[in-house]
């Protein structure tokens, strides 16, 4: 089940919101968890198992570890062995037949693939589940003794399939206690109607350009402009997408009273890679710094060391992101580019106006987006050869056609990428009378029916981020 569904919209959450509502406090979190199955089961029943098998592990290993008197060698072989259990469930469903068809492909041999679908979500609530246990080891959080409350956790689904990836320590006391007021309940759904336009209206319509573009064939005929547009349209439907379904994740949260932290802060706004990544994808560059960046010894050792330590994050996040080298070429990448900011490119920019450092960041990241859209290498080489005209066509009818019919559409999607001044449409949609009130009411209120009108009927409605 997605967000962005009017199964989710007119029937699940209604039905979830006025059970919550109807129900004593000392039920709130089993009625969560157990709505959270539910809509975890709705498209891999068979997987809920495979989720409940790591809650229960890192519970009771959790226990262990915060109990008095356990030795410093026990807990140690407590978190390996937390560690090896997650990543070891993690690896065998995303990673093992990607090892197998290159073993096969090394060796001449010819080991079976698995050909098991990938869990949903299992990349967000894995690295969810493990950072509970590190940070339990290092003291910095109590082992939970409420089973049905972990669990709610784990496995809590505004944002179970796609994050933002939550930290225990962030939502530990509002598992414990929480209120929703009617100024915390608008806000969930201003931020969720606005969530869930930007995926409908604009994620989605943008994405039926990319579509065009990348399923035209061979990649060696098409001209530059049509690819340059294309990739532009990837990178559009990817933030939109994902930042949407964020939004919603978000206002979700706020509507059964959890604060979970921002996800995106305006990426395309960015005057470099450095920056970029500040803003993007949020909770997963918090993870890896606190979690693998920082026990390697971060920038504390040197700075040869240093630069080793961001070359071992980006590709950990690349792999993390999908089971196929073009993951791993994507998060190389970036951190090669990383370490030169680090090492020059951040003192030249700062002296170049912003509207340069700007374009350098934008033409970085959307060669970047290449290497993640076609996991076939073949493929990434044949789209760069199409943005640089190596064959010789810049443009031809169609691909001026298809500027000028996505023109406005494109437009309206730079405007929503950029920093504007935060401006709260009527301030919160429960105060005052005001006319200002009324138009912020209305704009939100215009924004849900549009995006229900799309969805009606819609044929065309992916999440990109279902696969990691």
């Amino acid at each position: 089940m997605v967000f962005s569904s009017l199964l989710f919209l007119f029937l699940f959450l209604p039905v979830v919101l006025l059970l919550y509502y109807a129900s004593p406090w000392r039920v709130k979190n089993l009625l969560l968890f157990l709505a959270s199955l539910v809509f975890y089961a709705w498209g891999e029943p068979i997987y809920i198992a495979l989720m409940l098998f790591s809650t229960l592990v890192d519970y009771f290993f959790g226990l262990i570890l915060d109990r008095p008197g356990t030795s410093a060698r026990r807990r140690k072989l407590v978190l390996i062995a937390s560690v090896i259990v997650n990543l070891g469930v993690l690896g065998f469903f995303k990673y093992a037949d990607f090892l197998i068809a290159n073993v096969n492909a090394l060796l001449g041999t010819s080991i079976p693939a698995t050909d098991l679908p990938l869990p949903i979500g299992i990349s967000f609530y894995t690295f969810q589940s493990m950072s509970y246990i590190i940070d339990i080891y290092r003291g910095q959080a109590k082992a939970q003794r409420n089973w049905i409350d972990f669990a709610t956790f784990v496995a809590l689904f505004p944002q179970l399939v796609a994050g933002p990836i939550i930290q225990y320590n962030t939502i530990a006391e509002q598992l414990r206690s929480r209120k929703v007021d009617a100024a915390m309940f608008a806000e969930g759904i201003r931020r969720f109607s606005l969530g869930l336009a930007k995926k409908v209206l604009l994620a989605n319509n943008i994405g039926l350009l990319w579509h065009d573009v990348s399923s035209s064939g061979s990649f060696d005929s098409l001209p530059a402009l049509t690819a340059w547009l294309g990739i532009m349209a990837f990178a559009f439907q990817i933030y939109f997408d994902f930042s949407g379904y964020s939004d919603m994740a978000i206002g979700l949260g706020l509507m059964f009273g959890f604060r979970f932290n921002e996800n995106f802060d305006k990426p395309y706004a960015a005057a470099s890679i450095t920056d970029f990544w500040r803003r993007w994808h949020i909770s997963l560059g918090t993870w890896f710094r606190d979690y693998v960046y920082i026990p390697l010894g971060g920038n504390r050792r040197g700075l040869a060391k240093q630069l080793r330590n961001i070359l071992i994050v980006w590709m950990l996040t690349g792999i993390w992101h999908g089971a196929s080298w073009n993951f791993l070429l994507w998060g190389l990448y970036f951190g090669v580019i990383l370490i030169a900011e680090k090492l020059f490119i951040l003192r030249l920019l700062q002296r170049l106006p912003r509207w340069i450092s700007h374009a350098y960041a934008l033409l970085l990241i959307l060669i970047g987006w290449v290497f993640f859209a076609f996991e076939e290498l073949p493929d990434v080489a044949a789209y760069f050869g199409a943005m640089f005209a190596a064959n010789g066509e810049w443009w031809d009818r169609h691909s001026v056609y298809l500027l000028y019919t996505n023109a406005i559409l494109l437009v309206m999607l730079v405007l929503a990428s950029l920093p504007w001044k935060r401006m709260r449409l009527g301030g919160s949609i429960t105060r005052g009378f005001g006319s200002s009130a009324y138009f912020g009411l209305a704009w939100y209120a215009a924004l849900l029916l549009m995006s229900v009108a799309y969805l009606v009927d819609a044929t065309f409605n992916p999440f990109l981020y279902f696969r990691f």
